[in-house]
Protein backbone atom coordinates (compact mmCIF):
# COMPACT_ATOMS: atom_id res chain seq x y z
CA UNK A 1 0.00 0.00 0.00
CA UNK A 2 1.20 3.53 -0.82
CA UNK A 3 0.89 6.58 1.43
CA UNK A 4 -0.03 9.97 -0.08
CA UNK A 5 -0.12 13.37 1.58
CA UNK A 6 -0.54 16.99 0.61
CA UNK A 7 2.33 19.43 1.22
CA UNK A 8 0.46 20.85 4.22
CA UNK A 9 0.20 17.45 5.89
CA UNK A 10 3.49 15.89 4.80
CA UNK A 11 5.23 16.81 8.06
CA UNK A 12 2.42 15.28 10.10
CA UNK A 13 2.47 12.12 7.98
CA UNK A 14 6.20 11.78 8.40
CA UNK A 15 5.87 12.22 12.15
CA UNK A 16 3.18 9.55 12.33
CA UNK A 17 5.28 7.17 10.26
CA UNK A 18 8.17 7.67 12.62
CA UNK A 19 6.03 7.15 15.68
CA UNK A 20 4.08 4.17 14.38
CA UNK A 21 6.67 1.59 13.39
CA UNK A 22 5.86 -0.67 10.49
CA UNK A 23 4.64 1.80 7.86
CA UNK A 24 1.27 3.16 6.86
CA UNK A 25 -1.20 2.38 9.64
CA UNK A 26 0.67 -0.66 10.89
CA UNK A 27 0.89 -0.42 14.64
CA UNK A 28 3.20 -3.34 15.17
CA UNK A 29 4.73 -1.71 18.23
CA UNK A 30 1.38 -1.58 19.99
CA UNK A 31 0.74 2.15 19.40
CA UNK A 32 -2.26 3.00 17.24
CA UNK A 33 -2.56 5.69 14.60
CA UNK A 34 -4.77 7.88 16.78
CA UNK A 35 -2.12 8.00 19.49
CA UNK A 36 0.59 8.75 16.96
CA UNK A 37 -1.52 11.47 15.34
CA UNK A 38 -2.07 13.15 18.70
CA UNK A 39 1.65 13.11 19.48
CA UNK A 40 2.58 14.35 16.00
CA UNK A 41 0.05 17.20 16.23
CA UNK A 42 1.65 18.27 19.49
CA UNK A 43 5.04 18.27 17.77
CA UNK A 44 3.61 20.18 14.81
CA UNK A 45 2.71 23.12 17.06
CA UNK A 46 6.40 23.96 17.22
CA UNK A 47 6.88 24.00 13.44
CA UNK A 48 7.29 27.43 11.84
CA UNK A 49 5.55 27.63 8.47
CA UNK A 50 8.09 28.68 5.87
CA UNK A 51 7.06 31.06 3.07
CA UNK A 52 8.95 33.01 0.44
CA UNK A 53 8.72 36.03 2.76
CA UNK A 54 10.25 34.30 5.80
CA UNK A 55 13.44 36.16 6.77
CA UNK A 56 15.92 33.96 8.63
CA UNK A 57 19.54 34.26 9.67
CA UNK A 58 21.30 31.14 10.96
CA UNK A 59 24.95 30.22 11.44
CA UNK A 60 26.23 26.91 12.75
CA UNK A 61 29.82 28.28 12.88
CA UNK A 62 31.13 25.35 10.85
CA UNK A 63 34.27 27.22 9.83
CA UNK A 64 37.98 26.51 9.83
CA UNK A 65 39.20 30.11 9.88
CA UNK A 66 38.14 33.69 10.53
CA UNK A 67 38.80 34.44 6.85
CA UNK A 68 36.24 31.82 5.86
CA UNK A 69 33.77 33.20 8.39
CA UNK A 70 34.19 36.77 7.09
CA UNK A 71 32.86 35.67 3.69
CA UNK A 72 29.46 35.38 5.40
CA UNK A 73 29.61 39.04 6.47
CA UNK A 74 30.98 38.48 9.98
CA UNK A 75 33.49 41.07 11.18
CA UNK A 76 35.99 40.88 14.03
CA UNK A 77 36.34 44.10 15.97
CA UNK A 78 39.63 45.97 15.69
CA UNK A 79 38.54 49.42 16.92
CA UNK A 80 39.83 50.39 20.37
CA UNK A 81 37.65 52.06 22.98
CA UNK A 82 34.55 51.38 25.06
CA UNK A 83 33.84 49.03 26.75
CA UNK A 84 36.55 47.40 28.82
CA UNK A 85 40.09 48.14 29.91
CA UNK A 86 41.52 51.45 28.76
CA UNK A 87 44.16 50.92 26.07
CA UNK A 88 43.14 47.30 25.45
CA UNK A 89 43.52 45.72 22.04
CA UNK A 90 40.57 44.31 20.11
CA UNK A 91 41.28 41.82 17.34
CA UNK A 92 40.25 38.60 15.66
CA UNK A 93 43.23 36.79 17.20
CA UNK A 94 40.99 35.52 19.98
CA UNK A 95 38.59 33.77 17.57
CA UNK A 96 39.22 30.09 16.86
CA UNK A 97 37.28 26.96 15.88
CA UNK A 98 37.33 23.55 17.49
CA UNK A 99 35.63 20.19 17.35
CA UNK A 100 32.80 19.76 19.84
CA UNK A 101 34.05 17.17 22.34
CA UNK A 102 30.46 16.07 23.06
CA UNK A 103 29.52 15.85 19.38
CA UNK A 104 32.55 15.19 17.13
CA UNK A 105 30.60 16.06 14.00
CA UNK A 106 29.96 19.58 15.30
CA UNK A 107 32.22 22.64 15.22
CA UNK A 108 32.26 25.38 17.88
CA UNK A 109 33.49 28.95 17.78
CA UNK A 110 35.71 29.94 20.70
CA UNK A 111 36.53 33.43 21.96
CA UNK A 112 39.64 33.88 24.10
CA UNK A 113 40.47 37.11 25.93
CA UNK A 114 43.44 37.73 28.21
CA UNK A 115 45.01 40.30 30.50
CA UNK A 116 47.94 40.83 32.85
CA UNK A 117 46.23 43.84 34.42
CA UNK A 118 47.73 46.42 32.06
CA UNK A 119 45.99 48.05 29.13
CA UNK A 120 48.76 47.27 26.66
CA UNK A 121 48.63 43.56 27.49
CA UNK A 122 44.86 43.19 27.57
CA UNK A 123 43.23 41.52 24.57
CA UNK A 124 39.46 41.70 24.14
CA UNK A 125 37.45 39.73 21.57
CA UNK A 126 34.29 40.70 19.69
CA UNK A 127 32.65 39.79 16.41
CA UNK A 128 29.50 41.13 14.81
CA UNK A 129 27.16 40.56 11.89
CA UNK A 130 25.55 43.14 9.64
CA UNK A 131 23.50 46.01 11.00
CA UNK A 132 20.06 45.08 9.67
CA UNK A 133 18.19 43.40 12.53
CA UNK A 134 15.26 44.86 14.45
CA UNK A 135 12.01 43.16 15.51
CA UNK A 136 11.78 39.39 15.69
CA UNK A 137 13.33 36.55 17.65
CA UNK A 138 17.03 36.16 18.47
CA UNK A 139 18.71 33.07 19.90
CA UNK A 140 22.11 31.53 20.49
CA UNK A 141 23.60 28.52 22.23
CA UNK A 142 26.60 29.57 24.29
CA UNK A 143 29.02 28.11 26.82
CA UNK A 144 29.88 30.30 29.84
CA UNK A 145 32.77 29.76 32.23
CA UNK A 146 33.21 30.77 35.87
CA UNK A 147 36.99 30.43 35.91
CA UNK A 148 39.92 31.36 33.68
CA UNK A 149 41.40 28.65 31.48
CA UNK A 150 44.84 29.77 32.69
CA UNK A 151 46.20 32.13 35.33
CA UNK A 152 44.69 33.45 38.58
CA UNK A 153 40.94 33.85 39.00
CA UNK A 154 38.97 36.91 40.06
CA UNK A 155 38.83 39.44 37.20
CA UNK A 156 35.42 40.83 36.33
CA UNK A 157 34.90 39.22 32.91
CA UNK A 158 31.81 39.85 30.75
CA UNK A 159 30.58 36.96 28.54
CA UNK A 160 27.87 38.02 26.11
CA UNK A 161 25.32 37.67 23.33
CA UNK A 162 23.66 40.94 22.28
CA UNK A 163 22.43 43.34 19.59
CA UNK A 164 23.44 46.98 19.25
CA UNK A 165 23.25 50.12 17.11
CA UNK A 166 25.87 52.91 17.14
CA UNK A 167 25.49 55.71 19.68
CA UNK A 168 25.31 58.79 17.44
CA UNK A 169 25.47 61.29 20.31
CA UNK A 170 25.20 61.45 24.09
CA UNK A 171 21.72 60.30 25.17
CA UNK A 172 20.79 59.52 21.55
CA UNK A 173 17.01 58.88 21.71
CA UNK A 174 17.16 56.38 18.83
CA UNK A 175 19.91 54.23 20.35
CA UNK A 176 19.06 50.51 20.54
CA UNK A 177 20.71 47.66 22.46
CA UNK A 178 19.55 44.34 23.94
CA UNK A 179 21.98 42.27 26.04
CA UNK A 180 22.57 38.92 27.65
CA UNK A 181 25.68 39.43 29.82
CA UNK A 182 27.19 36.92 32.23
CA UNK A 183 29.53 38.22 34.92
CA UNK A 184 31.49 35.21 36.14
CA UNK A 185 33.19 37.11 38.96
CA UNK A 186 30.57 39.68 39.80
CA UNK A 187 30.49 43.40 39.11
CA UNK A 188 27.92 46.13 38.48
CA UNK A 189 26.72 45.83 42.06
CA UNK A 190 26.75 42.02 42.17
CA UNK A 191 29.27 40.53 44.65
CA UNK A 192 29.52 37.21 42.80
CA UNK A 193 28.55 35.62 39.50
CA UNK A 194 25.28 36.76 37.94
CA UNK A 195 23.46 36.89 34.61
CA UNK A 196 22.12 40.23 33.38
CA UNK A 197 19.44 40.95 30.76
CA UNK A 198 19.54 44.63 29.81
CA UNK A 199 17.48 46.65 27.34
CA UNK A 200 18.76 50.14 26.60
CA UNK A 201 16.92 53.34 25.83
CA UNK A 202 20.15 55.35 25.67
CA UNK A 203 23.25 56.42 27.62
CA UNK A 204 26.08 58.93 27.96
CA UNK A 205 29.61 57.61 28.17
CA UNK A 206 31.52 60.33 30.05
CA UNK A 207 30.40 60.93 32.71
CA UNK A 208 28.46 57.69 32.52
CA UNK A 209 24.68 58.14 32.57
CA UNK A 210 22.40 55.20 31.75
CA UNK A 211 18.76 54.86 30.79
CA UNK A 212 17.79 51.19 30.62
CA UNK A 213 15.76 48.37 32.10
CA UNK A 214 17.67 45.41 33.47
CA UNK A 215 17.02 42.15 35.26
CA UNK A 216 19.57 40.11 37.18
CA UNK A 217 19.77 36.59 38.53
CA UNK A 218 22.68 35.79 40.87
CA UNK A 219 24.41 32.43 40.77
CA UNK A 220 26.50 30.35 38.45
CA UNK A 221 25.51 29.96 34.81
CA UNK A 222 28.62 27.99 33.87
CA UNK A 223 28.03 25.53 31.04
CA UNK A 224 25.86 25.40 27.94
CA UNK A 225 22.76 27.61 27.73
CA UNK A 226 20.26 28.46 25.01
CA UNK A 227 19.46 32.17 25.14
CA UNK A 228 16.30 33.43 23.42
CA UNK A 229 15.14 37.05 23.06
CA UNK A 230 11.73 38.00 21.69
CA UNK A 231 11.38 41.54 20.34
CA UNK A 232 7.71 41.84 19.44
CA UNK A 233 4.38 43.32 20.53
CA UNK A 234 6.34 46.32 21.88
CA UNK A 235 7.86 44.12 24.59
CA UNK A 236 11.20 42.42 25.09
CA UNK A 237 11.18 38.95 26.63
CA UNK A 238 14.34 37.10 27.60
CA UNK A 239 14.52 33.32 28.14
CA UNK A 240 17.29 31.05 29.40
CA UNK A 241 16.98 27.35 28.54
CA UNK A 242 13.28 27.83 27.81
CA UNK A 243 12.54 29.49 31.17
CA UNK A 244 11.35 33.14 31.28
CA UNK A 245 14.14 35.34 32.62
CA UNK A 246 13.06 38.97 32.08
CA UNK A 247 10.42 41.15 30.43
CA UNK A 248 11.08 44.78 29.53
CA UNK A 249 8.69 47.48 28.38
CA UNK A 250 7.88 49.38 25.20
CA UNK A 251 10.01 52.28 26.51
CA UNK A 252 13.21 50.36 25.71
CA UNK A 253 11.98 48.60 22.55
CA UNK A 254 14.62 48.99 19.79
CA UNK A 255 14.12 51.80 17.29
CA UNK A 256 17.24 51.49 15.12
CA UNK A 257 18.51 48.48 13.13
CA UNK A 258 21.20 46.61 15.06
CA UNK A 259 24.07 44.24 14.48
CA UNK A 260 24.24 40.82 16.14
CA UNK A 261 27.27 40.54 18.44
CA UNK A 262 29.26 38.38 20.82
CA UNK A 263 32.10 39.75 22.93
CA UNK A 264 34.35 38.81 25.84
CA UNK A 265 35.89 41.66 27.81
CA UNK A 266 37.22 42.78 31.20
CA UNK A 267 35.95 45.71 33.25
CA UNK A 268 38.47 48.44 34.05
CA UNK A 269 37.46 48.59 37.70
CA UNK A 270 37.32 44.84 38.24
CA UNK A 271 40.88 43.67 37.48
CA UNK A 272 42.65 41.78 40.26
CA UNK A 273 46.00 42.96 41.62
CA UNK A 274 48.24 40.61 39.65
CA UNK A 275 50.68 40.96 36.72
CA UNK A 276 50.36 37.28 35.84
CA UNK A 277 48.69 36.64 32.47
CA UNK A 278 45.26 35.01 32.66
CA UNK A 279 42.85 33.95 29.91
CA UNK A 280 39.10 33.44 29.75
CA UNK A 281 37.07 31.66 27.07
CA UNK A 282 33.49 31.51 25.82
CA UNK A 283 32.12 29.17 23.15
CA UNK A 284 29.26 29.66 20.66
CA UNK A 285 27.54 26.71 19.00
CA UNK A 286 24.99 28.50 16.79
CA UNK A 287 23.07 31.76 16.36
CA UNK A 288 19.56 32.22 14.94
CA UNK A 289 17.24 35.10 14.07
CA UNK A 290 13.84 35.28 12.40
CA UNK A 291 12.65 38.77 11.50
CA UNK A 292 9.22 40.10 12.45
CA UNK A 293 8.05 36.87 14.12
CA UNK A 294 7.88 35.94 17.80
CA UNK A 295 8.94 32.32 18.31
CA UNK A 296 8.81 30.42 21.57
CA UNK A 297 12.04 28.85 22.83
CA UNK A 298 10.61 25.47 21.81
CA UNK A 299 9.97 26.71 18.27
CA UNK A 300 13.50 28.07 18.07
CA UNK A 301 14.94 24.72 19.09
CA UNK A 302 12.76 22.99 16.48
CA UNK A 303 13.88 25.43 13.80
CA UNK A 304 17.55 24.84 14.60
CA UNK A 305 16.99 21.09 14.49
CA UNK A 306 15.28 21.47 11.12
CA UNK A 307 18.14 23.50 9.68
CA UNK A 308 20.80 21.18 11.03
CA UNK A 309 19.03 18.03 9.87
CA UNK A 310 18.91 19.62 6.42
CA UNK A 311 22.68 20.14 6.54
CA UNK A 312 22.26 23.94 6.51
CA UNK A 313 25.44 25.38 8.02
CA UNK A 314 24.60 28.99 7.12
CA UNK A 315 21.66 30.85 5.65
CA UNK A 316 20.77 34.53 5.50
CA UNK A 317 17.53 35.68 3.89
CA UNK A 318 17.23 38.84 6.00
CA UNK A 319 17.51 41.71 3.50
CA UNK A 320 19.97 44.55 3.96
CA UNK A 321 18.53 47.66 5.56
CA UNK A 322 17.55 50.26 2.98
CA UNK A 323 19.75 52.20 2.66
CA UNK A 324 22.49 49.68 3.54
CA UNK A 325 24.16 50.52 6.85
CA UNK A 326 27.76 50.28 8.00
CA UNK A 327 28.34 47.46 10.48
CA UNK A 328 30.89 48.68 13.00
CA UNK A 329 31.79 46.37 15.88
CA UNK A 330 31.59 48.55 18.96
CA UNK A 331 30.50 52.13 19.38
Amino acid sequence: MKCFSSPRTSYLAAAISALVLGGCGDSGNGRDVATATEEANGHLENVVLQTAETKIFFDDFSYQSLEEMSKNQWKARTETGHPGVSGARWSGDGISFLTDAENPGNTLLRMTSSTDGSGENTNHTQFCHQRKYLAGTYAARVFFRDEPTSGPDGDQIIETFYTISPLKADMDPDYSEMDFEYLANGGWGEPDNALFATSWETFKLDPFVKDNEHSTKPGSFAGWHTLVLQAGDNKLRYFVDGVPFAEHSERVFPEEPMSINFNLWFTQEGLIDSSELRSYQQEVDWVYHIADQVLSPEQVEEEVRRLRSGQVAFTDTVPDWNPKLESPCGL
